[in-house]
């Protein structure tokens, strides 16, 4: 196989945890020698349904996914568990960024194949603390709200990078360091570890998101502040969760002036 798009599918084909890490991997190291390239003869992508993954966990609302506290091992581990989920998604939703949307510059494809390849490992860094805790990923219930929202965008790549990236993985900059936290105060570092490393590489990951959403908006000659705030009233209402956590968002390519429309809008 030498056409990257097909490469992708495979991935997000695989519904078995460790199929879906091993093909991400290999799929990563085989863009980086050139022996994957988008091709333009590919078969055009299917319409978006649900990625490879395993019967467990269940997905269910997220308003019905308990929350625990932190102060016991079962806590801390459906904490691990929600963030191993999160990553799961992640590398689903990298490689049907790279699937699905067609005709995008070289660096695009390298940007979301390594994000995959990024998420894959935080989800193996997981995996191996839930089992350090006694447990293994899908012994939790999960929502699937990430999968949802790649399903709303699966026609409009400007929407895809504004919202995925920018809202919903973003929030992971915002939370993250309050777990990392509540983790530290309960002596749990070697959590706290996993997740500093994991907060520090997907500031990338939303500099990504911004970096081709930009590209969308000058392609189609068209305000990206303007936009990204119509986008999250068409998609979401305008329902923000703040506070935001202001330098990892600047880092990952937001400017003052959006993130005082965003305080703005937030909850």
């Amino acid at each position: 196989m030498t056409d990257l798009h097909q490469a992708a599918r495979r991935c997000l084909d695989a519904s078995e945890p460790a199929d879906k890490l091993r093909l991400t991997h290999a799929t990563w190291q085989a863009f980086l020698a050139g022996e994957l390239r988008p091709s333009e003869d590919s078969p055009p992508p299917e319409p978006i349904a649900a990625p490879g993954r395993p019967l467990r966990p269940l997905l269910v609302p997220s308003r019905q996914v308990p929350h625990r506290g932190l102060g016991t091992p079962e806590g801390r581990a459906a904490l691990v568990h929600a963030v191993a989920h999160i990553e799961f998604n992640a590398i689903n939703l990298a490689w049907d960024a790279v699937y699905r949307f067609r005709g995008k510059p070289d660096a695009y494809y390298r940007d979301w194949a390594s994000c995959a390849n990024d998420e894959a490992r935080h989800f193996a860094m997981l995996s191996a603390r839930l089992a350090e805790l006694g447990h293994a990923y899908g012994d939790f219930d999960a929502h699937n709200g990430l999968w949802e929202m790649a399903e709303k965008t699966a026609h409009h790549d400007t929407a895809r990078m504004a919202l995925v990236p920018r809202v919903l993985e973003a929030r992971g900059l915002d939370v993250t360091p309050g777990m990392i936290e509540r983790l530290r105060s309960v002596g749990d570092e070697r959590t706290v570890d996993i997740l500093e490393v994991i907060l520090r590489e997907e500031v990338a990951h939303v500099a990504a998101g911004t970096r081709w959403f930009r590209h969308c908006c000058e392609r189609d000659g068209i305000d990206p502040r303007d936009t990204f705030l119509d986008l999250l009233r068409d998609y979401m209402g305008a329902s923000l969760r703040g506070p935001f956590n202001r330098p990892a968002r600047l880092e990952a390519g937001f400017d003052e002036e959006e993130l005082e429309r965003l305080t703005a809008l937030a909850l």
